[in-house]
């Protein structure tokens, strides 16, 4: 009888290894810098790390991912403590909620040795998300940044295109057609290319904030 008892515990280590590696897993999905998503990635739709989240998608590999809310964030309310946490659990270093969060309170969400930052964020003054992408993309141990809209399809969309203008060196053609075909075709107040071309005019790049070619290599979509 006494044979058996050892297995037991070596049960338990067992299943708490296994239970760590699938949570170091899942935080290397949205970590990892492997190369750039791929057109179809970028245009998928799930959830992500989050329950509740729509449109989860990757827009520069291990540095910034795009999202919106099922059913619309309709009392503008934001990342509820739960999501907030998933987030952090899956490597996130920051959040931000461009244009809409007008009833959230942010702060920072703690999970392990690591943090969070839920932030708000406007999609016709960019530059300080610019800048925590920068640091995202200089620093790897950092974490990812997500940024969300109360759908995922017009201004989470428009800094997402934006970054790739910054970061990927994409041409303001082509980042305002990958805009128009993630917006799953929702309509547009006044038209979805005056909308576009409205808010691209109020961005620049800042040269300050210039990658190298091997972190675009890493980062940047195929």
């Amino acid at each position: 009888m006494n044979s058996h008892c050892p297995r037991k515990p070596l049960f338990g280590i067992a299943l708490i290894a296994s239970l760590l590696l699938g949570a170091a897993a899942m935080a290397s999905d949205y970590t990892a810098r492997n190369g750039g998503p791929s057109s179809k990635q970028m245009l998928e739709r799930s959830s992500g790390p989050a329950d509740g989240l729509a449109f989860f998608r990757p827009v520069m590999s291990g540095v910034l991912y795009r999202a919106g809310f099922h059913g619309g964030d309709k009392a503008r309310t934001g990342l509820n403590s739960a999501q907030r946490e998933e987030l952090c659990e899956a490597g996130f270093s920051g959040a931000r909620y461009i244009d809409f969060g007008k009833n959230t309170t942010y702060g920072t969400t703690q999970c392990g040795g690591q943090s969070m930052v839920y932030e708000g964020g406007r999609s016709t003054r960019t530059a300080d998300l610019m800048k925590q992408i920068h640091a995202s993309i200089k620093n790897p141990a950092s974490g990812p940044v997500l940024v969300h809209c109360m759908w995922g399809v017009h201004s989470s969309g428009a800094v997402s295109a934006m970054a790739l203008v910054q970061f990927c060196g994409w041409s303001e053609e082509r980042a305002k057609k990958y805009w128009d075909d993630a917006r799953n075709g929702a309509g547009c107040s006044g038209g979805c290319s005056q909308w576009i071309d409205a808010h691209f005019a109020k961005f620049k790049v800042d040269p300050s904030l210039k990658i190298s070619s091997a972190e675009q290599a890493a980062i940047c979509p195929k």
